[in-house]
């Protein structure tokens, strides 16, 4: 029986709605490189896996599935995240070479007995475009929200687990004051 984890660091903690987790998220994850570099279609910035030259490392947390399957693992994180492709959904399992987003993650794997790993992997993208916001324009696209969208894209980022601590989080803290609420 294999044990699959899923990486997590944005929405999937708070609302995993019927992802098929045990519930508990552990904080132990292994380091990568997230930012707030997706504009979502619903106006949220959301996290994302970045190049690593464009932020520090911060620890993902994990929860183990109620799947054995890596491809019905897979699939389960796609339809949960609404990925149109499965490229967006990063997988790994003993034997493979780490990914260079996380390149400790054989390591981490096996010294939690885990046999393959899910993550979301949903490009950066900004202004429709697939590109890096700078952390200015990210609080820039944030302060001009009104309404709904503003509510969403301020309870993402203050519902967003305090070890994602991010420079952008920083930014957004301190130019609109979105702290994390536990």
């Amino acid at each position: 029986m294999a044990i699959i984890a899923c990486l997590g660091w944005g929405s999937l903690i708070w609302n995993p709605r019927e992802l098929p987790i045990q519930r508990k998220w552990h904080e132990d994850g292994p380091f990568l490189n997230i930012e707030f570099a997706r504009q979502s279609s619903d106006g949220r910035i959301t996290l994302v896996v970045i190049d690593g030259e464009q932020s520090a490392p911060v620890r993902a947390l994990w929860a183990v599935m109620d799947i054995q399957n890596l491809d019905d693992a897979r699939e389960a994180l796609k339809r949960r995240e609404g990925a149109k492709k499965s490229e967006h959904i990063g997988i790994w399992q003993t034997g493979d070479k780490p990914p260079t987003s996380i390149p400790a993650i054989s390591n981490w794997s096996i010294n939690r007995g885990i046999d393959a790993v899910v993550w979301t992997a949903l490009p950066p993208k900004f202004d429709g475009k697939d590109r890096i916001p700078s952390a200015e324009e990210v609080v820039s696209y944030l302060r001009g929200l009104r309404g709904v969208q503003r509510d969403n894209a301020e309870r993402y980022v203050r519902l967003t687990p305090r070890q994602i601590d991010t420079p952008y989080r920083r930014s957004i803290e301190a130019e609109l004051g979105w702290t994390a609420i536990d």
